[in-house]
């Protein structure tokens, strides 16, 4: 894909440093962009790449066709909104650490 900006750029990855929720919260100001409406989000940023995992680089718009909300009054909201968006998508794959952890210890 022909994307606006290197995936892996400091406006995206920052060289593979940061992912997914990240990336997507590092484009907004938290003191002034609120309330923020999804969709003046995605007609901002809707064309940039937000790196996945180690292969997988999707476009923020495709993040926010799991969002729900049209609206966010703060960052914390718009945090809570885009995790449950991305495990919905598929794009979250952390298993928290019940999946690391065997109980015996």
């Amino acid at each position: 894909m022909d994307w606006p900006h290197d995936p892996d750029g400091e406006q995206g990855s920052e060289g593979r440093r940061q992912y997914g929720h990240a990336v997507l919260a590092k484009k907004i100001d938290e003191e002034e962009d609120f309330p923020l409406r999804s969709a003046d989000y995605v007609e901002q940023f809707g064309d940039h790449p937000v790196r996945i995992d180690y292969e997988t680089v999707v476009s923020v718009a495709e993040i926010f066709e799991y969002v729900d909300q049209a609206e966010f009054d703060d960052f914390v909201e718009f945090h809570q909104e885009l995790g449950r968006a991305m495990r919905e998508g598929g794009y979250w794959f952390y298993e928290g650490a019940d999946a690391f952890v065997d109980g015996s210890a």
